[in-house]
């Protein structure tokens, strides 16, 4: 079994699902007492935040490729990002390493195909949302990508750092997200990409008949499936 790097924090409440989906499909798979082999840096979300509301990516990609290189040093096999805005800086944490990336975006992608999904509607941060480093992995694979109104790009973004980032969960804002999710299936989306790994929290399938696809959990699940190859 490899050893899972996990860069978590990001933030912790969505880390602990991480965790959880990690070491529930390790135990599904090989049964008994089984659970992964893994190692956990937990940034300050606080930081990395401050960051990315300025633009300094370059400064988050510092903290997360530093967090990155300890992972291996202490014996991971290879790599997570438990969040989905900071793969912006992908790139430049792959230049400081030597083990790989498990991308989530890439993840998000091959699970949209297994589905037959062409056509998708993407919730996360703003930046997620407008920006091209996320979207340009689904779009290679030959899957549109739908994002919500200006208004709603805000709404969405506001409840990810005002609320769920800090372990609030309301009615009145998932009823706000449900609304926007099938504002997208209306204009055309087959499914929704939860695009964020706070967003499962608030929004899960239950909630609504629109295919839906939990990032946070599809990435952890991956990342179980690979430690086992």
């Amino acid at each position: 079994m490899k050893t899972i790097g996990l860069i978590g924090g990001m933030s912790w409440e969505s880390t602990v699902t991480y965790y959880q989906v990690i070491n529930e499909t390790i135990k599904n798979l090989l049964g008994d007492l089984h659970s992964a082999k893994c190692l956990l840096y937990s940034v300050d979300f606080q930081e990395i935040e401050e960051y990315q509301a300025k633009g300094e990516w370059e400064k988050s990609g510092i903290v997360l490729s530093k967090a990155a290189l300890n992972l291996e040093k202490a014996g991971a096999d290879f790599i997570i990002l438990c969040t989905n805005t900071m793969h912006k800086v992908v790139p430049m944490i792959e230049a400081k390493i030597d083990i790989p990336i498990l991308h989530i975006a890439e993840a998000t992608a091959d699970e949209l195909l297994l589905n037959h999904v062409r056509k998708v509607g993407l919730l996360g941060t703003k930046y997620t949302m407008t920006q091209d480093f996320y979207k340009e992995k689904l779009v290679k694979k030959g899957i549109e990508v739908l994002i919500p109104q200006p208004e709603d790009i805000e709404i969405v973004n506001s409840i990810i750092f005002q609320e769920l980032c800090q372990g609030q969960i309301k009615e009145e804002s998932r009823q706000e997200y449900l609304r926007i999710i099938h504002s997208l299936y209306a204009n055309g989306a087959q499914g929704v990409v939860l695009g964020c790994t706070e967003i499962g929290l608030l929004v899960q399938p239950k909630d609504t008949n629109v295919l839906l696809f939990d990032t946070a959990f599809i990435h952890a699940k991956k990342a179980a499936q690979f430690s086992l190859l």
